[in-house]
C-alpha cells in the first residue's frame, strides 16, 4: 500500500475534509451564478503576433464579475472542418499566467480550440478591480476575508472560469458537449471550480489541486509556501484565534471540495503522495466528494512537482472529447 506523508492511504480514500462548510453554501453559489448570468461578457478577439501554419492565435478579453476585463489566450485550428470541434480550457498555477503559446499547440493540432485564462491580479493581463476592505498586502486566499464573502477574490476568479467556459461553449465552431478542462496546483483547483460551476463540461484533468480544505492545512502546520497567507492572516488579525471558526467558515465559500458534488464531468486527477504544498488529504477531500465517473493517477514518491508521464496521460484522456 502506498504511503502518504500526512495520512495513511486507506484513510485518504474515505477522508471527507476538515474545513467547515457554510450553511448557505449552495444558495451563495446559486446567487453568484445568477449574478454572473446578468453580466454581458462582451468578448473581444485581437490577433496575436504569434501565429503558426495550423493555429490562429488571439488575445481574448471578456468582462467578468464586477466589471473586470479578463484576458485569456485563445487558439483555434486553421482550416477546420465545418463541423463544430472540441475545446480545452486551461488554468495556471498560483501567481502565474496563461504562459506561452507553444505549450497549447498540441491540442490545436488535434483539432481543438484552446482557451487559457489569466487569473485577475496575478501574473497575466487580466484586470483586478480591487475595492475590498481589509488586508490586500499579499495572498489571494485571504483577499476580502475581512469583508463580505461576496468580496472574496477567489469567488470572482471562480466565476471568471465559468464565464470563460460560457464564451467558448457559445462559439459557433465549438461543440459545447465536447469541452474539457485542465490545470495544475491553483490550476487544478480552478479546474474543479470550473467544472463544478459549469456542469456541461465533459472531461477534466486536475493535477494536485490547490484551494482545498484550508483548516486541514492549518492543523497540519503547513500554512507555508502557497498557503503562507493563512498563517500571516491569523498572526496579524486574530493572534488568539478567537474568530477561528468564523474565519474558516468564510473560507469555506471558496473551498473547492464543496463545489465537487456539483461536478458532472468525468475526472482524471493526479496526486503526489509526498506533496507538502497541497497535502494529499486536502486533495482527497475534494476528490472523495465527486460523484461522477473518476479515476486517480497516484505518484507515491512525488511532491508538488512535475509528474512523469502525466501530461501525456492528460493529452490522451482529453483526446476522447
Amino acid at each position: 500500500m502506498p504511503l502518504s506523508f500526512d495520512m495513511p492511504f486507506d484513510k485518504l480514500k474515505s477522508y471527507q475534509g476538515t474545513n467547515p462548510r457554510p450553511a448557505d453554501f449552495d444558495d451563495f453559489w446559486d446567487k453568484s451564478l445568477d449574478e454572473l448570468a446578468d453580466v454581458d461578457p462582451s468578448p473581444e478577439l485581437i490577433p496575436s503576433d504569434f501565429q503558426t501554419s495550423f493555429a490562429e492565435c488571439f488575445d481574448l478579453y471578456y468582462t467578468g464579475i464586477g466589471g473586470a476585463r479578463i484576458h485569456a489566450k485563445l487558439l483555434k485550428p486553421r482550416n477546420a472542418s465545418a463541423d463544430p470541434h472540441p475545446a480545452v480550457l486551461m488554468f495556471h498555477g498560483y501567481s502565474g499566467s496563461a504562459g506561452d503559446w507553444v505549450d497549447k499547440l498540441g491540442y490545436v493540432a488535434q483539432g481543438y480550440t484552446v482557451a487559457a485564462m489569466d487569473c485577475r491580479g496575478q501574473g497575466g493581463l487580466s484586470e483586478d478591480k480591487g475595492g475590498v476592505q481589509g488586508w490586500t498586502l499579499r495572498g489571494h486566499i485571504v483577499r476580502g476575508l475581512s469583508d463580505a464573502p461576496e468580496n472574496l477574490l477567489f469567488r470572482s476568479i471562480f466565476l471568471d472560469t465559468k464565464q470563460l467556459a460560457r464564451i467558448v461553449m457559445e462559439m459557433p465552431d465549438v461543440d459545447p458537449e465536447r469541452v474539457g478542462a485542465t490545470g495544475g496546483s491553483q490550476g487544478g483547483g480552478l479546474t474543479l471550480a470550473c467544472i463544478g460551476l459549469e456542469p456541461r463540461i465533459k472531461l477534466a484533468a486536475p493535477v494536485f489541486p490547490f484551494l482545498c480544505d484550508y483548516r486541514r492545512i492549518w492543523e497540519k502546520e503547513l500554512a507555508k509556501n502557497a498557503y503562507l497567507e493563512l498563517d500571516e492572516y491569523f498572526r496579524r488579525f486574530d493572534p488568539l484565534h478567537e474568530h477561528e471558526e468564523e474565519t474558516f467558515t468564510k473560507l469555506g465559500y471558496i473551498d473547492v471540495q464543496f463545489l465537487a458534488p456539483r461536478i458532472r464531468a468525468e475526472v482524471l486527477m493526479a496526486v503526489g503522495l509526498m506533496d507538502d504544498v497541497c497535502p494529499p488529504s486536502t486533495q482527497f477531500a475534494a476528490y472523495n466528494k465527486i460523484t461522477s465517473k473518476k479515476s486517480l493517477r497516484i505518484y507515491p514518491d512525488f511532491r508538488h512537482e512535475a509528474l512523469p508521464g502525466n501530461p501525456d496521460a492528460i493529452f490522451q484522456f482529453l483526446s476522447q472529447l
